[in-house]
């Protein structure tokens, strides 16, 4: 299966009943520029998506800074992140690393992680069709488009079909 490039294009910490999550958008020249990755995760991990996204400099190393100072550490570096599978609602993600040796590993981690550590590290974020197929919201604005081309194409018909008789009282 083919792997989407994706970016992050909106982190929402929600709060009570509302819940956090985070949207991908396709890259352009990768897909439909419409296509969106909605994934619902925790209100704490999308703080740390979106700490990750500010970079600014904190006191303290949190949980994500960590593991990226442990990758670095050991020599190896995140090659990309891949969302890769999605069941009812729940989405798998998998870390590719380079290790020191040059071998390459996959991991399994949750979307929220792997991408807290894409948006540190700089790293590629992408997503298989599968998913994209699966799991995308609706482009709205293209539903949209069609039903106005439908309703001119009906009226432009309507108008086509008139007489001179249609108005004769």
């Amino acid at each position: 299966m083919a792997l989407v490039r994706m970016d992050i294009q909106s982190v929402v910490v929600g709060g009570g009943p509302m819940a956090s999550l985070v949207v991908l958008k396709a890259r352009e020249n990768d897909c439909e520029a419409a296509t969106k990755l909605p994934i619902r995760i925790g209100r704490v991990e999308a703080a740390a998506i979106s700490m990750g996204l500010d970079s600014s400099l904190h006191e303290r190393p949190m949980t994500h800074d960590l593991l990226q100072n442990v990758i670095t550490g050991l020599g190896a570096s995140i090659s990309n992140v891949v969302i890769a599978n999605v069941s009812g609602t729940t989405f798998y993600a998998q870390l590719n690393l380079v290790s020191a040796a040059g071998e390459a590993i996959s991991i399994d981690a949750r979307p929220s992680d792997a991408l807290a550590l894409a948006v540190r590290t700089h790293t590629p974020i992408y997503a298989h069709e599968r998913v994209l197929n699966t799991a995308t919201l609706p482009d709205f604005d293209a539903v949209e488009r069609d039903e106005r081309e439908r309703e001119a194409q009906a009226f432009h018909e309507f108008v086509e079909g008139l007489s001179p008789e249609d108005f004769a009282g």
